[in-house]
Formats: structure tokens, C-alpha cells, sequence
């Protein structure tokens, strides 16, 4: 964990280069999901269940490699009732919020007597990634996949990698509405979302977050196929002041820690003595936690805490342009409102970031490494695609047509401008 003043001389250049440290992703990374991809699309399923044989020890076949209905069924039926009136509570919540995005198609006729106008339609098919390994995901498959279903995509098609299928994740993929789930993870799993594999049909657009691997496929299959977005580790900035409970700031910190040794925790205050005392309890917090390991290397390396005014933490969160801001302090939104880079928002000591994880109703798959700089969540606008709409009549194009031809020809494009002149009176 570091340690910034904003008081110091050298605070700019010592913190932008403490932001510009590289976390996560080893730079082979891009070159294995390469040759990935490249033998999906060339080898189809024999590929996937190779690469599924070797990076994941798991045996499958054309037969076996889709989680039947009646496992969906089981698994979704043992999962524990407090957990499965958890997942109905969330996804209801995320479901109305979404509803609430949906935007309205429009038409009009302007002056000149054109109709125009836009429609809104879904995708058709959507992948969704979901992460396996040591935890479940329910969450992840709520965020990802009732945004979809409120859109209205036909076909969502889940991917996780082999092995024990939780029930709550079952729970959740019943929940959400999902077509159909495939037991294969890693770039071979985003490669035949992409291309197809076998059984698989291939999908328009994938979502979800994954590991460094699934990040450089999905990035390289960008054009092939839509992407959501390039998920780095969580993030987190907690702005605090002095009468703040300290171990509530620093579970706050550790929510995102105890994600990735790669996740990045900030804490902003103007109390140095507050500050000490947050220190103190996420050294505690720390014993504690069955996630330690990975919580403590994550404060250990990427974590930080600044001391400043709190009239500077806007300008100071929107240089971080972090994932997730809390501000703990007796008037959030007299600074929220001067911020501008970040994924999501959380106000007040009683909002903290887990509440946006799972029940708040809006969407945890935020934008990382500073991409809220350019970038939102997802949302129902992931899942729907505009249409242009345009319709002129001989009054309307005698208007348009002139003016058409005028910069086809500016622009040497003779065909372009006789389409336009062809139709004009002689």
C-alpha cells in the first residue's frame, strides 16, 4: 500500500505514475489466445475439446459438452432456498432497472417533407461468459443476462468452464432466461461463441468478464463479433471523512481487493488519524478473510491511500476514472455531482459497493484501467441495435437531390451523384 499526499510537490507525477503501473496480464498472454482462436476457426469443436482436455483436465464430447435441461433443473432445485429467494429478489431489481433504459423508437416529418426516424430491435444471439473455477457466479449471470432478456435477444448462450456446476449459478441461468449452457471456458469458449463449434452455433455480440486469456480473445474477435467490453481487475475509491466507522472503509477496500492480487483499492480522506485507523482495520479485516491471500497482495501492491482535501476528490476521482466511488461523507452529492469519470456511483455511508454487486438493480459489469473515461456499463442499450429510417417523396427529393449530387461530384463520386441527378426532373 502507498501512501500520497496532495500537500507534496511531486503528488502529480508520483501518482499518475503509481496509476500507470501495469496490473495483471503478462505480456504473453495476446500470442496464446491467438493460436487459440486460430485453431478454433479452423478445427471447430476438435479444437475446443483439445484445448478443453489440456487447460481444464476435462474429457468431453459433442454429446456431453451442453448442460442438459434436467441438469439445469437439478441444480437450480438444490440450491439453497435463502439463496434461490436472493437470486428472484435480485433479478427482479435488475430487470425493473433495465426495464426503465428501454428507448423509444421515433418518426417524424421535417420541414422539407421527409419522413425520418430511428427503430430499436435486438441482437439476435448474445454469448455470456461466465467465470468458473474456485467461486460462483451467480451475480455474473444475473448482470449479463437479464439485461438481454428485457432487450428481447432470442438466444442467450452461456459459457463456463468444466467442472461442478454450482446450483446458484443453475438458479440464476433459469432466472435469466438463458438458452442454453456450454461446459467449456477460456479463449477456446469465446472463440466458439465467435466462429461456431460443432453443436455450438455461432452468436453476434459476447458479454461477460473473464480472465487475461478471454480478455485478449474477445479483443481480437472484435469485428468478427460484438464485445461488451475489455474487463481489467476491479477497481475501487473510497471517499471518506473522519466520521466514518473505520472497519466499514475498510471492508469497503477489501470488497474489491479479495477480487484479483491484480484489483486496485484507493481511499481518499482528509484525516490522517481516520486514515491510520482504516489501515489498522484492514490489517485485521485481513486475518479474517477465507479470501485473504489474494485481498492482502491486492493492498499490498496496487493499494493506496491519499490524503486531501475532500473538495479536491472529484477532480482527484476523475483521474483515477476508477470502476467503482463510494463517497462516505455527511453530503455525497455536493461532490459526486462535480465527478465525471467513473463506472458507478455509490452515495452515502449506508450505500456500500456490494449492495451495486448484487441487489441494488443496477449493472456491476463496469468499465476498468480507466476506460470510464470513454465508456459506461452495460446496459440494455448492449443487447439492442439503431436503425436509421429515411423516406422521401418527389416534393422531398426535388429538395434533397440537388444538394446530394452537389457533394457526391466535391467528392468524385459520379456515381453517388448521378443516383441523386438520375431522378431529378429534366
Amino acid at each position: 500500500m502507498r501512501r500520497f499526499s496532495f500537500a507534496s510537490p511531486d503528488f502529480a507525477t508520483t501518482f499518475r505514475a503509481f496509476l500507470n503501473e501495469r496490473r495483471g496480464s503478462p505480456s504473453d498472454v495476446d500470442a496464446a489466445a491467438a493460436e487459440v482462436l486460430e485453431a478454433v476457426r479452423t478445427r471447430g469443436l476438435e479444437a475446443v475439446l483439445e484445448y478443453t482436455r489440456k487447460f481444464d483436465r476435462a474429457d468431453l464430447t459433442a454429446e456431453t459438452i451442453r448442460v442438459t435441461a434436467e441438469e439445469i433443473e437439478a441444480g437450480a432445485a438444490a440450491c439453497a432456498s435463502d439463496v434461490r429467494e436472493a437470486i428472484a429478489f435480485a433479478a427482479a431489481r435488475i430487470r425493473a432497472y433495465h426495464t426503465r433504459q428501454r428507448p423509444a423508437d421515433q418518426a417524424w416529418t421535417d420541414e422539407a417533407g421527409v419522413a425520418l426516424g430511428w427503430r430499436w430491435t435486438p441482437i439476435e444471439a448474445v454469448g455470456v461468459y461466465v467465470p468458473g473455477g474456485r467461486a460462483a457466479y451467480p451475480s455474473t449471470v444475473l448482470m449479463n443476462c437479464v439485461p438481454a432478456q428485457v432487450a428481447g435477444v432470442d438466444r442467450i448462450a452461456m459459457v463456463t468452464p468444466p467442472g461442478k456446476l454450482q446450483p446458484a449459478v443453475l438458479a440464476a441461468a433459469k432466472e435469466a432466461g438463458v438458452s442454453e449452457i456450454w461446459r467449456i471456458g477460456g479463449a477456446q469458449a469465446v472463440a466458439a461463441l465467435a466462429y461456431g463449434a460443432g453443436p455450438i452455433l455461432p452468436v453476434d455480440k459476447i458479454v461477460g468478464p473473464g480472465n487475461a486469456y478471454v480478455t485478449a480473445a474477445k479483443r481480437r474477435l472484435y469485428g468478427v463479433v460484438g464485445i461488451d467490453a475489455l474487463a481489467g481487475p476491479s477497481e475501487i475509491v473510497v471517499v471518506a471523512d473522519k466520521d466514518n466507522n473505520p472497519d466499514w472503509i475498510a471492508a469497503d477496500l477489501l470488497s474489491q481487493a479479495e477480487h484479483d492480487p491484480a484489483a486496485q483499492s484507493i481511499l481518499i480522506t482528509d484525516d490522517e488519524a481516520f486514515a491510520a485507523a482504516v489501515e489498522a482495520a484492514v490489517a485485521q479485516l485481513l486475518k479474517t478473510l477465507s479470501t485473504g491471500e489474494d485481498a492482502a497482495a491486492s493492498w499490498r501492491d496496487h493499494g493506496a491511500v491519499i490524503l486531501a482535501p475532500l473538495a479536491e476528490s472529484p477532480g482527484l476521482v476523475d483521474l483515477i476514472a476508477p470502476e467503482h466511488v463510494e463517497f462516505c461523507t455527511a453530503d455525497p452529492e455536493a461532490l459526486s455531482d462535480r465527478v465525471r469519470h467513473a463506472g458507478a456511483i455509490f452515495l452515502g455511508r449506508y450505500t456500500p459497493e456490494a449492495i451495486g454487486d448484487y441487489v441494488a438493480g443496477s449493472n456491476h459489469v463496469l468499465p476498468t484501467s480507466r476506460a470510464a473515461r470513454f465508456q459506461s456499463g452495460l446496459s440494455i442499450f448492449d443487447f439492442l441495435k439503431r436503425t436509421s429510417i429515411v423516406k422521401c417523396d418527389a416534393a422531398a427529393f426535388a429538395i434533397l437531390g440537388p444538394h446530394t449530387a452537389a457533394l457526391a461530384e466535391a467528392e468524385g463520386l459520379p456515381a453517388h451523384a448521378l443516383s441523386a441527378r438520375i431522378r431529378l426532373p429534366k
